[in-house]
């Protein structure tokens, strides 16, 4: 997940950092445990079924105007508070369950998000009739996927986070602006914004291009 307000080493002018285990990485999971950690087994990797994608844009509403570092750390106590992020369940909160959250010190507490996540639990539902969010979503995967040496090289939004956006928001979805929706599609795996040094560039197997067979050669 490429976000600048992340990087761990906002000093460093490298924008893959090399660790103690010969692996790079992006400055953003070079050093926190917990990143890293979410870097090497997470991010980028394909995310289907509809459950999991309506927690990743439910999260990825809660992670606006924050960092994601402070998201990955309170998504525990999410997933919790927001019963695993079942659609089903979450449709039928109440304006109790709202004042709840509200008061639920583990996650953010934010009424509009709160609202939103609820609400977008009902579009959900509505989707289904029309193949599902799964299908939706994976929709809007692009032909091509960028293939990024520099932080500035990667973008924020794209032609297909645009449509994305506007299609869930005419299905009443909520939170879904372009760059969070860029952002989903780079964390579930639709498009590979890895740095081309990374280690882990081209490892959802979803986009293999040829900077990617080449580098994988200069590798082994």
């Amino acid at each position: 997940m490429k976000r600048k307000e992340d990087s761990m080493d906002p000093a460093s002018t490298r924008d893959v950092v090399v660790g103690e285990d010969g692996l790079a990485r992006p400055r953003w999971a070079a050093v926190d445990p917990m990143m890293r950690g979410y870097y090497d087994s997470e991010w980028g990797m394909p995310v289907r079924g509809e459950q999991e994608l309506y927690e990743r844009i439910s999260l990825e509403a809660f992670q606006a105007g924050l960092s994601w570092a402070t998201i990955l750390r309170k998504r525990p106590a999410f997933r919790k508070s927001f019963a695993d992020f079942h659609p089903d369940t979450v449709a039928q909160f109440t304006e109790h369950d709202v004042e709840r959250l509200m008061n639920d010190v583990g996650i953010v507490r934010n009424r509009r998000k709160i609202d939103a996540t609820i609400t977008n639990a009902k579009a959900t539902i509505a989707l289904r009739g029309d193949g599902g969010l799964e299908k939706f979503i994976w929709s809007f995967q692009p032909e091509t996927s960028p293939a990024p040496r520099t932080f500035e090289e990667v973008p924020t939004t794209s032609p297909e986070s645009v449509a994305l956006s506007k299609a869930l928001r005419k299905r009443g979805f909520a939170f879904v602006g372009p760059t969070t929706m860029f952002a989903l599609m780079e964390a579930v795996g639709i498009i590979d914004t890895h740095l081309v040094d990374s280690h882990r560039r081209g490892s959802s197997g979803v986009w293999v291009t040829m900077p990617d067979l080449y580098t994988r050669l200069v590798k082994k």
